[in-house]
């Protein structure tokens, strides 16, 4: 749920392995699925499979062992809802997406049982209907019980997924893992979309780099006032890591906003800022983000985004 980028992606790669495999999808690329099957582009191979099932229904499936959940923030609770269907007594339901509340709304929706913690990096897109394009080697998927535990049914989905030839590492911290995660791409995506340039200026204005370190700032406050034990070198270490990136480098919500398509920001600098003020920590930089951003989360009505 559902086969866009990611889910699309290692769903591809466990139905290569011979694992029955159910795909959720909409629209054309649900169309192109069906008829040819979802093509998966990388830089050292393309393959094509079948699954065992595309649907838009949740209901055509019926209950199953896991789930691979990756839908836009935006989305999580319509879409929790939308896979009741696939609940059975032992599923668990492994959420890859940008934001940090993914395994409450998961555990308030369909029961705490259900909902497990992850986090990915990968760089991958539908570059058309019914075709995956992953760039780069980056690839690293992580994930837990929402405990932070290692349970046999994550074990049994780890050694799946690393058997289809996927980096899925066992975490020592799920919770530091999402958090440090976080840190980053909610203040690339922040800056990025509201100041409408690539990392490559933030980086040369020594306003907007200040900005940025900031931001970072903020989310580690509001993980260490929330229990979760990030290093304290973290700041460091993501500032290190932007003068490493392609000046061009932007984010996803840059260019949702350009396209006006809906915006994650408020799983993002919304999020950062929700839980900072539960939590007493001041964040004025995602407050700011986040209102600047906010009039534009829905999207234009007109951008063939909805």
């Amino acid at each position: 749920m559902a086969a866009g980028g990611v889910g699309g992606y290692l769903g591809a790669k466990l139905a290569r392995t011979g694992h029955e495999v159910a795909m959720m999808a909409r629209g054309r690329h649900l169309e192109a699925i069906r008829a040819d099957g979802l093509t998966v582009e990388t830089d050292t191979e393309t393959f094509t499979v079948r699954p065992a099932l595309a649907t838009a229904d949740a209901a055509d499936i019926g209950p199953v062992v896991a789930v691979v959940f990756a839908v836009k923030l935006r989305d999580t609770e319509a879409a929790a809802e939308a896979i009741r269907p696939l609940i059975g007594k032992e599923t668990v339901v492994i959420p890859f997406q940008n934001g940090v509340e993914s395994a409450a709304i998961l555990a308030d929706r369909l029961g705490a049982a259900h909902a497990a913690a992850g986090c990915a990096y990968i760089a991958i897109t539908i570059a058309e209907p019914g075709r995956l394009k992953k760039v780069g080697k980056l690839e690293r998927f992580l994930f837990a019980e929402a405990d932070g535990s290692q349970s046999p049914r994550i074990a049994a989905v780890r050694r799946a997924l690393e058997d289809a030839g996927v980096n899925a590492p066992e975490p020592a911290d799920i919770a530091v893992e999402i958090w440090r995660k976080f840190a980053f791409l909610a203040s690339l995506s922040g800056m990025t979309a509201a100041a409408r340039v690539a990392i490559g200026a933030i980086r040369a204005d020594s306003h907007m780099l200040e900005m940025f370190r900031r931001a970072v700032a903020e989310v580690v406050a509001v993980a260490r006032a929330r229990g979760v034990a990030v290093r304290d070198d973290l700041v460091d270490e993501h500032m290190d890591f932007i003068a490493t990136l392609p000046a061009e480098m932007t984010s996803s919500q840059a260019h949702d906003l350009a396209a006006g398509r809906p915006l994650e920001v408020d799983g993002l600098s919304g999020a950062v800022t929700r839980l900072g003020l539960a939590a007493g920590i001041d964040t004025p930089v995602h407050a700011t983000l986040y209102a600047v951003l906010r009039p534009h989360s829905g999207g234009r009505a007109d951008s063939g985004g909805h």
